[in-house]
């Protein structure tokens, strides 16, 4: 019946912004822009890393929830990533701090990192 988790939806502050950091810094590709007209909803982007994409929405005069760090809800996306030293070293490089970590969790490495909009980006390493 349920196959996968299709696409994760973003608003961000400035669409822009997000695309470029999505695109020329974590490697995601633009798979279409399509404008709409369903106010507030003005335009969404697609970006797809592998086989995973991410919905990113332009609505008009979108709020900035308060942030609260452990509340009911969605609290981060992950990306898997072969090398935590590397990924580490390469974000860095680019400006991104690394806002948690990394960590040895047994098998795995775990870091985190935030969007422009400070939503947090879970890295892991199996």
């Amino acid at each position: 019946m349920f196959k996968r988790i299709d696409h994760i939806e973003v608003i961000p502050h400035n669409l822009e912004r997000a695309i470029i950091f999505y695109t020329e810094v974590l490697g995601f590709t633009v798979k279409s822009r399509i404008p709409v007209t369903a106010p507030p909803l003005e335009e969404v982007v697609y970006l797809a890393l592998g086989d995973t994409v991410l919905e990113l929405m332009r609505v008009k005069d979108a709020v900035v929830a308060p942030a609260q760090s452990w509340q009911t809800g969605y609290r981060m996306m992950a990306l898997e990533v072969d090398d935590m030293e590397k990924t580490v070293a390469y974000l860095t490089g680019k400006g991104v701090a690394i806002t948690w970590g990394p960590v040895s969790l047994g098998a795995s490495k775990r870091a985190e990192i935030q969007d422009p909009d400070g939503l947090p980006i879970e890295l892991r390493q199996w």
